[in-house]
């Protein structure tokens, strides 16, 4: 930036004369801080959002960032295989294996046995 020339008017007030240059840098910068405000009220948000349920342990959201469900993650979270779980909710393994690969929901009992088994918050089953 320039050095800024200061004009006083003859009612006293004074005016800053800079660059064109230097003027539309500094409505850059005002535009970049509205924009880098209204994300920050947006993570707020969000931030704010999460405080009301209890958040995925990290290993489990590293587990679905590679590419496994939910339940596949909570399932390998809780060391349990397959076959375990669905022995412990009472349900095929095949039916298990379609639950984790989302081609079927879980109805609201076997989310609630899901949750049981799985000793989580209901709102990590995903209905």
């Amino acid at each position: 930036m320039n050095a800024p020339q200061i004009i006083k008017t003859s009612t006293g007030e004074e005016l800053v004369v800079i660059p064109k240059a230097d003027y539309e840098a500094l409505l850059h910068a005002a535009e970049e801080a509205r924009e880098d405000a209204a994300d920050v009220a947006i993570y707020d948000e969000r931030k704010a959002e999460l405080k009301t349920e209890k958040s995925l342990p990290a290993d489990v959201t590293m587990d679905i960032l590679r590419g496994s469900s939910r339940l596949k993650a909570l399932r390998n979270w809780r060391k349990l295989t397959q076959a375990e779980l669905a022995d412990a909710i009472g349900v095929s393994q095949g039916f298990l294996s379609d639950l984790e690969s989302n081609r079927r929901k879980p109805s609201a009992q076997t989310s609630a046995m899901l949750t049981k088994a799985l000793d989580i918050p209901a709102e990590w089953i995903e209905a």
